[in-house]
């Protein structure tokens, strides 16, 4: 079970791997920080809120002590003194009050101002956390499209590995289909394989048309010769002829002028 377990956590791993976008995490990892700091804003304004209302408070407190610290004043200078001692008696106890009140104040002003410097502190950390994210971002979009460029150039993706199977393949079975063809021919030439269209001739009969042809060729050299021949000595008899012809008249011209 526990060798199963590692195994089912390596592969779930490996494919969680491969799903994984850094791009994706990023961002995701940017929009928890915003709402961390969402909710340390949301914290100091609820500090910022309890403080106005215990300065609210403090107001009104104050307000009656200082109403109760008159009307003894009024009752001692009327002469009653019970009046008076009952006034500074409630002016003590709304003392206590404020008393209790400044020091909440007091705390939750400090409360508020630690607040309010981690909220710019975490402010800041997020601006930067923004900036070196998109940075980030930016870097693994060019190194992955530069990737791509290269496998594709290179032909080592997956569409280009498929073209070239598909190519490879397509050059074997011509090869094969080149070699097949070859074969043939040379067994119908050797005999080994009857031509059915009758066309296919053995070695001998091929060194017999090569013979006869070769033959044809020959008698015709010859006659074309004996043409040329006899065509020569008919001309030379036609020339002989004209000058004969031209010795006779010139003869004759000369017994003339005798």
């Amino acid at each position: 079970m526990k060798r199963m377990g590692m195994i089912f956590r390596a592969k779930a791993n490996k494919a969680l791997d491969r799903a994984e976008d850094p791009r994706e995490t990023l961002d995701y990892s940017y929009q928890k920080q915003l709402e961390l700091l969402q909710k340390v804003r949301r914290g100091v304004a609820d500090v910022a809120t309890s403080r106005k209302r215990l300065e609210l408070q403090l107001n009104q407190l104050q307000g009656q002590s200082s109403k109760l610290e008159d009307q003894g004043r009024k009752a001692l200078a009327l002469g009653r003194e019970d009046l008076a001692r009952e006034a500074l008696s409630r002016r003590a106890a709304l003392q206590q009050q404020v008393t209790d009140l400044e020091t909440q104040h007091t705390t939750l002003q400090g409360e508020e101002e630690k607040l309010t410097l981690a909220a710019q502190r975490l402010q800041a950390k997020v601006d930067a956390f923004r900036t070196k994210k998109e940075t980030i971002k930016a870097t693994y979009t060019a190194a992955q499209a530069q990737t791509r460029i290269g496998e594709a150039f290179s032909g080592i993706s997956e569409e280009m590995g498929d073209v070239g199977l598909a190519i490879q393949r397509a050059e074997d079975k011509t090869q094969q289909l080149q070699a097949r063809a070859g074969a043939i021919d040379e067994l119908l030439a050797s005999g080994a394989l009857d031509d059915p269209t009758g066309t296919a001739k053995d070695d001998i009969a091929a060194e017999l048309d090569r013979i006869s042809g070769g033959s044809d060729v020959e008698l015709e050299l010859q006659r074309m010769k004996a043409e040329l021949a006899g065509g020569s000595s008919s001309q030379q008899a036609i020339e002989g002829g004209r000058q004969d012809g031209v010795q006779q008249n010139d003869q004759s011209r000369k017994f003339d002028k005798n």
